[in-house]
């Protein structure tokens, strides 16, 4: 069945940054991974996918997220399904990466992969500027989790399921929490954002936006 574009804009304007979640209110099974679905299915650059989506559902562990991170203090224990979206660390993001050949083998055919991963290097190393330092690798990485972020919280809006990205958080003290859970897998992956999903307790006020013609800017 195709959605109309009114259906589409409907869920558009449905859609709000969650601050408070009916905690009697819970996501189906089968709802949250049609949800997880569209993030796994998400494009990324050079068909990299560097994100994992880690579903805390475990209370004791998020307690713990809810002591070190402001953002999802108001979020948690209501929300119904929570998602830490990881994402891969440089070891796995350069080009020559075990990682990454894998990857690139698996979306190219085999005769075209050697220049394939030549582009892919310059790629990296010219024009994006991604080898000159560590970091700018970790946040390329990061930049790809957001288009699983946006695909997921629009999805759960067209099925009239709630959603709130979180960024409110200390990374160094996530991560650190993540690596004793060992969800991070000897330094391969890092947090990216998370999300909480789930039911509003209200209804949102008013949505604040920047008028269509300041947004979009046509070049003819």
């Amino acid at each position: 069945m195709t959605m109309t574009k009114e259906e589409i804009l409907k869920a558009h304007h449905f859609r709000h940054a969650t601050k408070e979640f009916d905690p009697s209110k819970t996501i189906s099974d089968d709802d949250f991974e049609f949800i997880l679905e569209t993030g796994r299915l998400s494009p990324s650059s050079f068909s990299s996918e560097p994100w994992r989506f880690v579903v805390v559902q475990n209370e004791e562990l998020r307690n713990k997220i809810k002591n070190i991170s402001y953002g999802a203090a108001s979020k948690l224990p209501e929300a119904s399904h929570f998602v830490i979206i990881l994402s891969r660390t440089a070891m796995d993001m350069r080009y020559d990466s075990a990682y990454q050949k894998e990857q690139q083998s698996k979306a190219v055919p085999k005769e075209r992969l050697t220049r394939h991963l030549e582009i892919y290097e310059e790629f990296q190393r010219n024009d994006f500027k991604l080898l000159d330092h560590e970091r700018f690798l970790i946040d390329w990485g990061i930049k790809q989790t957001y288009i699983p972020l946006a695909n997921m919280m629009t999805a759960a809006a067209q099925i009239g399921i709630d959603s709130c990205p979180i960024e409110g958080f200390d990374i160094e003290k996530m991560n650190t929490l993540l690596n004793e859970e060992g969800l991070l897998e000897d330094g391969h992956f890092t947090i990216s954002v998370m999300i909480a999903f789930g039911y509003r307790k209200k209804d949102p006020g008013p949505r604040i936006r920047l008028p269509f013609e300041d947004v979009v800017k046509w070049v003819k």
